[in-house]
């Protein structure tokens, strides 16, 4: 499965609307297209995960760093619209303590 990467701006916010898969293969294709955005001062990211099927640990390393980069220069991640699939994986690992995840409609 790809991944498909779908941007729009918002005065000083990206909103990234991800479709797909987020592994070992289209990690790389995320971190490149995300992190311009996040090493860009007083920056706010919200990514979109409606559409996205699964994520694997190395698309969870991705946001790790790119809120490391975002944090760095004065700016804001947020992650929502997760399927309770995948927003599981953030919570195993202990990352929704971290990053700022936003319910998806219909869900608690």
């Amino acid at each position: 499965m790809n991944l498909s990467i779908r941007s729009e701006q918002v005065d000083s916010t990206y909103h990234i609307h991800l479709a797909g898969e987020i592994d070992t293969y289209t990690a790389p294709q995320l971190r490149e297209s995300l992190l311009p955005l996040a090493e860009k001062e007083n920056l706010t990211i919200n990514i979109h995960f409606d559409e996205v099927e699964y994520i694997d640990s190395t698309g969870l390393g991705v946001f790790v760093g790119i809120l490391k980069a975002t944090d760095a220069n004065g700016g804001q991640l947020t992650l929502q619209g997760m399927s309770s699939r995948v927003k599981r994986l953030f919570t195993i690992t202990g990352l929704d303590e971290v990053i700022t995840i936003k319910e998806k409609e219909g869900q608690s």
